[in-house]
């Protein structure tokens, strides 16, 4: 594998609670499923993917977690399309 150097922006993640530590009020499929932490930051010492490292995020933050991805991206959106809000606000001036 290579190594990924020390100061690369990097995501880790971290199980925060197992499924069996998971509240029992929660819906079956969620409940079977760890619940994990994924940070962002720059690597504190080179290191592999796979491996347990530390970070320091933007903030000063040190965190430790397993190295998921280098150069981590954006993938979240605000989801479709809703037709009926796209002309709240403009049917008050007709």
């Amino acid at each position: 594998m290579t190594k990924i150097q020390a100061g690369t922006w990097v995501e880790i993640e971290e199980v925060i609670l197992k499924p069996e530590q998971r509240a029992p009020s929660l819906p079956e499929d969620t409940r079977k499923v760890p619940y994990l932490l994924r940070v962002s930051g720059f690597l504190v010492e080179d290191a592999e993917l796979g491996a347990v490292v530390r970070i320091r995020t933007i903030i000063g933050r040190e965190l430790q977690g397993i190295l998921k991805t280098v150069n981590p991206g954006y993938s979240h959106s605000f989801g479709t399309v809703v037709p009926e809000l796209l002309t709240i606000g403009t049917e008050a001036e007709e």
